[in-house]
């Protein structure tokens, strides 16, 4: 995705939003540059070598997880804060994200681009990670033509989706590995996380660089080395303890790590399985998890108490130590008065991301607003907030049901809603739009204007077909669009991926709505999470059997313990259906109990 702004480096805890970028008409100049080379002062070690790694961070998407994951395998980390910083760096790690224009830009502008090139030219130790890699390349087409670094021979194109690949590239995937990388020696035979809508092809011009590839419609580059020069399209520190592995093999010398034997037989892209903690507080004020039933969250007894099924921050390590793929924080209460004043919630995304390797996404709340003071807040600055806190995935609810209500109504893309601010920025894949639909039967699908399907179940009065009318505010309101209808206008505004509820199915351990996900999955070219409803193992085959979901959530069978996820994944591979096999172990395991 494009963007017109750019945040600062994670290093300010100013939410102020940076000028707007130059044009793209740029030449990387190296002329009258005299870069003043200096050694750090302290410089200490682990294991014989130095410790201290220098972090590229040019202050867009969760870069939380990549320093979490530095310090867990026992890593100092530098920030670069001049271009004179990447000279003197002893190992360079550039996680880039979001889009490809506004890095290039930033680099630019703070005169780092040349000190980064001369860094690799002579082939110091560096890893690009995600749009670290794609800025090697001569050039990109995310807005147009953007000139990158032009080290590697290439453009960044956008995926094809013609054929029937979904965009953007959310996912486990597996690779192809096409020579000696000394990082990649724990990845054959594993998944690893992508999520990226832009990507580099191998040519005979740079086929020297490539180390690894992996398939997606087309075979594109994975991952790049020449020397010691590292760059890999997938996120190592999202990609569980396999993830770490690569990082580790980066950060520390190849005699002080022994290869460990790989059983994998990962071939393509996994189905994945997310486990869903919706967070409130309760009566007591205790930040709790719970799970509705249809959306209420309540115990039947007579002290009506919300249901408390554990703390967070423990449960998502937990989740991430079976298996899970990704989990999703749902914050169903707070945010609704002063969404940034939450710290609780925050301070769950920051300490889950210190031991949870996989993707969080969160969602409640982002939206615009204005405290009681009257300052107002944009729903990209309280986004922005989420991301710093260790969050890789934003989720809109309600906002995205009025956003798409006025599109429809006018025809017109504003670039004033939440859905649009964030997708422009942090591009469309951190991007996921939550709909919570209910059925509403009919007897024939020609009496109403929203699109309707015929049934596999009849309604209660024999009706044969149904429409999916979507609401808001926790299911609480009703409003005049249906679930087709807005998972079509919110691909168009800038959604990357699609959470499908269904509250007739919520808490009914019945199984998914397959009608409604097949409905929404067919219509849009982007990933679809099929949630509510799972009871049992079988649930999860019959959705990806039946349906083109690309994944499927649960929550309370998981946080009951009645189904545990690796029954899941067992049951899916012996039905003949892709996952993620590998789970954590001993890199991330230790843990301190948590009190939220």
């Amino acid at each position: 995705m494009e963007s017109s702004i750019l945040l600062r480096p994670y290093s300010s805890p100013s939410l102020t939003l940076l000028p707007p970028p130059l044009p793209h008409q740029y030449k990387i100049s190296r002329k009258n540059l005299n870069f003043k080379s200096t050694n750090l002062s302290v410089k200490a070690s682990v294991n014989g070598i130095n410790s201290v790694v220098t972090l590229l961070d040019y202050g867009a998407g969760n870069v939380r997880s990549i320093r979490n994951a530095i310090r867990v395998l026992g890593h100092e980390i530098k920030d670069v804060l001049t271009p004179e910083d990447i000279l003197n760096a002893d190992r360079l790690i550039f996680p880039g994200v979001g889009a490809f224009a506004a890095a290039m830009d930033f680099l630019n502008q703070n005169g780092m681009a040349e000190a980064l090139c001369r860094y690799i030219e002579n082939d110091r130790p560096f890893l690009g990670i995600c749009l670290g890699l794609q800025l090697l390349f001569d050039s990109s087409e995310e807005k147009g033509t953007v000139k990158g670094l032009g080290l590697i021979p290439g453009v960044v194109g956008r995926f094809d989706s013609s054929h029937g690949a979904r965009v953007p590239h959310i996912g486990w995937n597996a690779l192809q590995i096409k020579k000696d990388s000394e990082i990649l020696e724990d990845v054959d035979g594993q998944h690893v996380y992508f999520v990226h809508s832009y990507r580099a092809m191998p040519s005979n011009a740079n086929n020297e660089w490539i180390s690894s590839t992996c398939n997606y419609g087309d075979d594109f580059i994975a991952s790049i080395k020449r020397g010691n020069v590292h760059a890999v399209q997938f996120h190592p520190e999202k990609s569980g303890d396999v993830g770490l592995s690569i990082l580790k093999r980066f950060l520390h010398s190849k005699s002080s790590i022994s290869k460990r034997p790989t059983q994998g037989n990962a071939s393509k892209l996994a189905k994945r399985v997310i486990a869903c903690l919706d967070v409130r507080t309760n009566d007591k004020g205790d930040l709790v998890v719970t799970k509705g039933d249809q959306y209420d969250v309540r115990e039947h007894t007579k002290e009506n108490e919300v249901r408390n099924l554990g703390k967070p921050v423990e449960l998502a390590r937990q989740y991430y130590q079976d298996g899970a793929d990704e989990v999703s924080f749902l914050n169903i209460t707070a945010f609704r008065d002063f969404p940034l004043g939450d710290l609780p919630m925050l301070k769950v995304l920051r300490l889950a991301s210190e031991n949870v390797f996989v993707p969080l996404t969160v969602g409640g709340g982002i939206r615009d607003f204005t405290d009681a003071n009257g300052r107002h807040y944009t729903s990209l600055e309280v986004a922005s907030e989420y991301f710093r806190s260790g969050a890789d995935k934003i989720s809109i609810g309600s906002d995205a049901v009025y956003a798409a209500e006025e599109y429809l109504r006018t025809g017109v893309k504003t670039g004033k809603s939440s859905l649009e601010q964030i997708s422009r920025v942090y591009g469309n894949q951190a991007v996921v739009v939550s709909i919570d639909p209910r059925r509403v039967y009919l007897k024939t699908p020609e009496k109403i204007e929203f699109k309707a399907v015929k049934i596999t179940n009849p309604g209660p009065n024999g009706e044969e077909y149904a429409w999916y009318q979507c609401t808001v505010s926790g299911g609480r309101e009703g409003r005049p669009i249906g679930a087709f209808e807005l998972a079509k206008a919110v691909e168009e505004l800038g959604a990357g991926e699609i959470l499908l509820n269904c509250i007739d199915c919520d808490g009914q351990g019945k199984g998914f709505d397959i009608d409604l996900i097949k409905l929404i999955s067919d219509a849009v070219s982007i990933p679809v999470i099929a949630s509510s409803g799972a009871g049992k193992p079988e649930h999860f085959s019959e959705v990806f059997e039946k349906t083109n979901a690309s994944a499927a959530l649960a929550a309370g069978i998981f946080h009951r313990n009645e189904v545990p996820i690796q029954a899941v994944k067992k049951h899916l591979s012996k039905e003949g259906i892709e996952v993620r096999t590998n789970v954590a172990t001993s890199l991330t395991q230790a843990v301190q109990p948590s009190t939220i």
